[in-house]
């Protein structure tokens, strides 16, 4: 059983004393509008204030000006006799900070206890990535040495997906080369639009975390594949819903991130390399520049990282690599 029983966040939510729930509910509306935070960060915030909130009335609190750091520290001594791991508490006492934070501003706390609640570092896990070979050997050649195998994302329902050259075989190599070449999130691939596409320059306008607007360049192997399925590929997949979306599943609506997940395990399968998931292929993207000598502040903008400690974290994962080289060539290892 959790720290909250069975109840889930609605339910909590709803049992809150009035000054409570209308103070979280301002907090979403705050996170959604002001802070223009995605849906998913939206209700993984007011999932933990709202549990928050709910341990702060079983304590007496009955307005956001009740709340204080012994109200803070007891919730999250709670989480973690419940068995919440470290990051997970992170997450939580992340979420309280912003909370405190934001109902002092507005006035309706006097002070703000958040500041002063200090949380576990999460363990940070190196990613893992692919050696440039095995990301080269995932990459389709695109020249339709493979027409045996099916279409990697989705069955091959039509008989347009089954060839080297169907659209279904097109979009997935497509998927793959900007995925390697760019760097981008699975769901800002996903909501890449054809207005996106500036072919001339070999550039994509991406809209990442936070609305926040990037362009990041691609190669030439990526490009070759644009064309391509910008020119047989996506033209017999269109439908009249397929709106502006670059890529499009196999009934002809935007491309689903779930899609893209197959596409990709099922690549790594049929090219023998260690599994990867389109995550994995943006860990892969930043090692490789890294390593191949291009600044952190460069890669910084590429991923879209709004922190440079975040992009920081591959800098890590290229010394564990060039550790692991040493230890396996040098005679004095």
């Amino acid at each position: 059983m959790s720290d909250d029983g069975s109840r889930g966040t609605a339910a909590r939510h709803a049992e809150l004393p009035s000054g409570l729930r209308d103070a979280v509910d301002a907090f979403a509306r705050h996170l959604a509008l002001v802070d223009n935070r995605s849906a998913h960060t939206v209700r993984a915030y007011v999932g933990d204030v709202v549990s928050l909130l709910d341990h702060a009335a079983r304590m007496g609190v009955h307005s956001p000006a009740g709340l204080d750091i012994t109200v803070l520290r007891s919730w999250l001594a709670r989480q973690r006799t419940f068995g919440a791991a470290r990051a997970t508490l992170a997450r939580r006492a992340a979420a309280a900070r912003a909370f405190s934070g934001w109902a002092h501003r507005t006035g309706l706390t006097s002070a703000d206890p958040g500041a002063a609640l200090a949380s576990p570092r999460p363990h940070r896990t190196l990613p893992a990535v692919l050696r440039v070979e095995q990301a080269a050997q995932l990459m389709p050649d695109g020249d339709g040495s493979d027409s045996e195998a099916q279409p990697a994302g989705e069955q091959a329902r039509e008989p347009t997906g089954t060839g080297p050259d169907g659209p279904l075989r097109l979009r997935d190599r497509l998927v793959l080369e900007l995925l390697y070449a760019t760097g981008v999130r699975v769901s800002e691939l996903c909501g890449l639009d054809l207005a996106d596409l500036d072919p001339g320059r070999r550039v994509l306008r991406v809209l990442g975390k936070g609305g926040r607007e990037r362009t990041v360049p691609y190669g030439v192997p990526a490009g070759a594949a644009i064309h391509d399925w910008l020119a047989r590929g996506r033209p017999a997949l269109a439908s009249p819903h397929s709106g502006e979306a670059l890529l499009l599943g196999a009934k002809g609506g935007r491309l689903q991130a779930t899609v893209v997940r197959r596409i990709v395990a099922a690549a790594a399968r049929d090219a023998g390399v260690p599994r990867v998931t389109p995550h994995g292929l943006r860990h892969s993207a930043a090692t490789h520049l890294l390593e191949g000598g291009a600044d952190l502040r460069s890669v910084q903008e590429l991923l879209g990282h709004a922190s440079l400690a975040s992009t920081q974290l591959y800098t890590h994962v290229s010394v564990e690599r060039l550790r692991a080289a040493y230890r396996q060539a040098h005679p004095r290892a």
